[in-house]
């Protein structure tokens, strides 16, 4: 899954439990959820942001 797409599942899952139309246990479930992707995001932006250094760095050695 892209970046984009993990951002966008976690932003619906916000928005569900931002509705307050869900079950304590659908809510739970969503939040365990939410960690999960919020995570994913996390590591994917830590990612790019080393390959932009490298970039970054290889540039400014030139």
């Amino acid at each position: 899954m892209t970046f984009e797409d993990t951002l966008d599942k976690l932003n619906k899952i916000v928005s569900e439990l931002e509705s307050g139309n869900l079950t304590l246990e659908e809510s739970l479930e969503k939040f365990k959820e939410g960690i999960t992707l919020s995570g994913e995001c996390k590591k994917k932006l830590e990612e790019a942001k080393l390959v932009v250094e490298t970039i970054d760095k290889n540039y400014t050695e030139e």
